[in-house]
């Protein structure tokens, strides 16, 4: 293979409707250790391929075995490139456009932005999903599923490591069957839409409509616990940050009711549902073992102590290993990191 690399953006992490503004920068329900898919209702007619037969791994290993030299010089790097200077691996950033500079119509012949699709398919819950994280096909900036892009990191022809990163704007999933180790969904995921989070345009508005649920059924002493005036930051180095640390922010988990806790999980589940069950099942693994849900807790935050309690800034569940934090306004951006602990 062609050991030239192809040349990096300078930077692709920042969103462009935030980048001139001086705006501030759960887990599916399981049930005896499954986790269950909420079909939901069937979803509007999508321009996309039926959900593949195939694993999204065994897609990403076609697509890397139809791969031209010329492509491979452009389109993947080592597994560990950008980590030989104490830095993040490169793998493992978020990006809010095409993580190589250039897009999928740029990239890929026909055939194989087909295979780049279906596994874009086999990473997510279905046709329901897809609608979803495609922002209803308009894919925010991106514009279109061809404007997005690709890379591959390492080498998924054998055993080897290796990382499918699929990235646009306000988007950033990952495929690497398993081969980053106690960390799910290969690595930090970021998703989010240009709309106003507490508008219903906002396709994710559901999610904090039922995160709203659970402040609702708490008493006025815990309400107070629960808020936070501030922010808890955006993106992946302030989450990279809290991981290490004690959670302290919030409402704790364990010390709910059951009704509450019942709301609680429901929020879990509406933040898995568009992602495959694999994923969700490596979720609740880490959870388990970084010491359970118990040690989980939620917080809202709002940017002044007046703001009323229906228009939070942002909100956010943490916990040892975990962190889903989700800013609503001035619109959507909502990274996730879940990993063990040492």
């Amino acid at each position: 293979m062609n050991t030239s690399q192809p040349t990096l953006p300078s930077s692709s992490d920042s969103c462009p409707e935030c980048a001139d503004s001086s705006r501030r920068d759960f887990i599916r329900v399981f049930t005896g250790g499954a986790i269950g898919l909420v079909a939901g209702q069937a979803a509007a007619e999508v321009a996309a391929p039926a959900r593949a037969a195939k694993p999204a791994e065994m897609l990403v290993r076609e697509l890397f075995a139809s791969l031209t030299a010329e492509q491979k010089a452009a389109l993947v790097l080592p597994w560990n490139h950008g980590a030989d200077k104490g830095g993040m691996p490169t793998r493992l950033k978020t990006h809010n456009a095409a993580p190589l500079g250039k897009k999928i119509a740029e990239q890929f012949t026909k055939p194989q932005q087909d295979l780049v699709k279906q596994t874009f398919m086999a990473i997510l819950s279905g046709e329901e999903a897809y609608e979803r994280i495609s922002r209803k096909g308009k894919w925010d900036s991106s514009e279109s599923f061809e404007g997005n892009g690709v890379a591959i990191f390492g080498d998924p022809s054998g055993k080897d490591p290796f990382s499918w990163v699929f990235a646009g704007h306000h988007l950033t999933l990952r495929c690497d069957g398993n081969s980053q180790p106690n960390t799910a969904f290969g690595g930090p995921m970021y998703y989010g839409h240009s709309a106003n989070g507490h508008s219903d345009v906002n396709v994710y508005n559901d999610q904090t409509q039922k995160v709203m649920t659970v402040f609702e059924v708490l008493d006025a002493a815990q309400r107070k616990q629960a808020t936070i005036v501030g922010s808890p930051g955006d993106g992946v180095g302030a989450l990279k940050a809290k991981l290490t640390e004690k959670p302290e922010a919030g409402i704790q988990y364990a010390d709910l009711n059951e009704a509450q806790k019942s709301r609680v999980t429901g929020v879990m589940r509406k933040l898995l549902d568009p992602f495959r069950k694999e994923d969700g099942d490596e979720v609740m693994q880490l959870i388990q073992a970084n010491g359970g849900i118990e040690k989980l807790r939620l917080a809202f935050y709002k940017d002044n102590a007046e703001k009323g309690d229906d228009r939070w800034d942002a909100w956010r569940i943490e916990g040892p290993g975990f962190v889903w934090n989700y800013r609503v306004l001035p619109h959507v951006h909502c990274f996730v990191n879940v990993v063990g602990q040492a």
